[in-house]
């Protein structure tokens, strides 16, 4: 490629905020829950980078001839590639992608496409944009990419943080996870956190239903509490981790479960996921004692508890039935009997249909 920059480009980050940054100096927009995409093209060559400087285009191969009809001859945008499913963004799909063999993923992108959305333009032609103001960069890309059409989609952006605190409520129900808060007077800066990300936070009383043990410390320290909420029929789902903790607490943990071990697995509710965590036939079950070519190679075998702990956690979103995310440890609720510990007290936000967020061409 003769393009001004060339890959790898470690992409411009974000660090956390509690809120939506005020004042004139800034440029909101939706924050996207996929794939980072850095798209690097040059005539017909088109390279897509991933976060970790890795390369996607083999993962996504429908995404090439739209790439090639969309974009500029010579350009480097920044963005995100998402796949939306019945109106709401789906991150699982984007998982099966990352798969060796490419027949699957063949069939994969014809059943469920991928979209490209651009957020930032950092080089046209000769010119590398990475020095100008995020303002003029954004208005560079909106005449760049003002005619592209689907799959290819440009990220809506406001300078009004009204709007963008209407989005932070409304587009969560659709799979965006947060807002993004940009200083209208930046350049891009790769590898440095020179954005804002504000993420929805939200706490969920869960069952402790189980635990892995820390690695290379079996028998002493625990590595992940494994979430349960009951649905409206009285039956446990594994609905996720809660995994952040010092050492020292991964070691009081292990004591202060430790009574709860016993006569656990009997009359567990997830019994038959114990009995197949060593079941090589089990790789594709979404189940707490389950592998997968996800995480194969990890020891993902996990104890039993019997159902009395309810844990306060705090999260930041719901994907389905799971959350998206680990969890993070709030407090132990004695008060709060575990049957309490239900899919209602989640608040879930309707979806808003994609189609409102990808302007059509």
């Amino acid at each position: 490629m003769t393009l001004p920059i060339r890959p790898p480009l470690a992409p411009m980050l974000a660090k956390l905020a509690n809120d939506i940054p005020d004042g004139d100096g800034w440029l909101y927009e939706p924050k996207w829950d996929g794939f980072r995409a850095i798209i690097f093209r040059d005539g017909d060559e088109i390279y897509t980078q991933s976060r970790d400087l890795k390369p996607l285009d083999r993962y996504f191969p429908e995404l090439a001839a739209p790439l090639r009809e969309n974009l500029p001859e010579r350009c480097v945008l920044d963005g995100e590639i998402v796949i939306a499913t019945d109106n709401v963004l789906d991150f699982d799909a984007l998982l099966l992608r990352i798969h060796p063999a490419a027949s699957r993923v063949e069939t994969l992108a014809q059943e469920k496409p991928a979209s490209f959305v651009a957020w930032d333009v950092l080089a046209l032609g000769d010119e590398d944009l990475r020095a100008v103001p995020q303002l003029e960069r954004r208005a560079r890309l909106e005449d760049a990419l003002a005619n592209v059409r689907p799959p290819i989609h440009v990220t809506p952006a406001t300078r009004d943080r009204a709007v963008a605190a209407d989005w932070f409520e409304r587009f969560e129900g659709a799979g965006l996870d947060g807002v993004m808060a940009k200083p209208l007077d930046l350049g891009y800066l790769p590898n440095k956190r020179a954005m804002m990300k504000v993420k929805h936070a939200r706490t969920a009383d869960c069952v402790v239903a189980g635990f892995r043990w820390y690695k290379e410390g079996k028998g002493t320290l625990v590595g992940s509490l494994l979430l349960g909420l009951h649905d409206a029929d009285g039956v446990l789902h594994h609905v996720g981790i809660c995994a952040s903790f010092t050492k020292a607490r991964r070691e009081e943990l292990a004591k202060e479960l430790a009574p709860l071990r016993e006569g656990a697995r009997e009359a567990h509710p997830w019994q038959k996921w114990a009995d197949w965590q060593d079941d090589r036939h089990a790789a594709d079950r979404r189940m707490p004692g389950a592998t997968s070519r996800w995480n194969r190679g990890k020891d993902l075998s996990w104890e039993p508890l019997r159902i009395e702990r309810v844990a306060e956690v705090g999260y930041d979103h719901l994907q389905g039935t799971r959350f998206r995310h680990a969890t993070h440890f709030k407090r132990w609720r004695p008060d709060k009997p575990p049957a309490d510990c239900r899919y209602d007290q989640l608040d879930v936000t309707p979806a808003i249909e994609i189609e409102r967020i990808f302007r059509r061409g």
